[in-house]
């Protein structure tokens, strides 16, 4: 069963992948793969109108790309952010994500805090 009031997006499904293995309670996260139009944001969105949405994307231009038509389409959507020095969510630190997703108030396996 699926949390009922906040749905990640991330862009690939090793993204998906990364996130599921450090939160400990079920959250949906849908993976955009590739290049997002307004179009295409809407119809990944649609089912989750009534959710709060977190956007946990890349920090490189791909990422900052789908921010940027986030920011404008969907001003009250959440933004977490990986350290550029990792790049990509994929490639940061189990740690460093659930740090990340604790300070969202999302539960993590506490076993990564330390």
């Amino acid at each position: 069963m699926m949390c009922e009031d906040k749905v990640i997006l991330v862009e690939g499904h090793s993204d998906k992948k990364r996130l599921l293995a450090v939160l400990a309670e079920p959250v949906e996260i849908v993976c955009t793969n590739g290049t997002v139009s307004p179009y295409k944001l809407e119809e990944l969105l649609a089912p989750h109108e009534h959710q709060d949405i977190y956007v946990f994307v890349d920090a490189d231009a791909s990422g900052d790309a789908i921010r940027a038509l986030f920011k404008r389409d969907y001003p009250e959507a959440i933004h977490l952010y990986t350290e550029r020095v990792y790049r990509q969510v994929e490639t940061t630190p189990y740690r460093a994500l659930a740090l990340i997703l604790l300070a969202a108030n999302f539960k993590v396996h506490p076993d990564l805090l330390f």
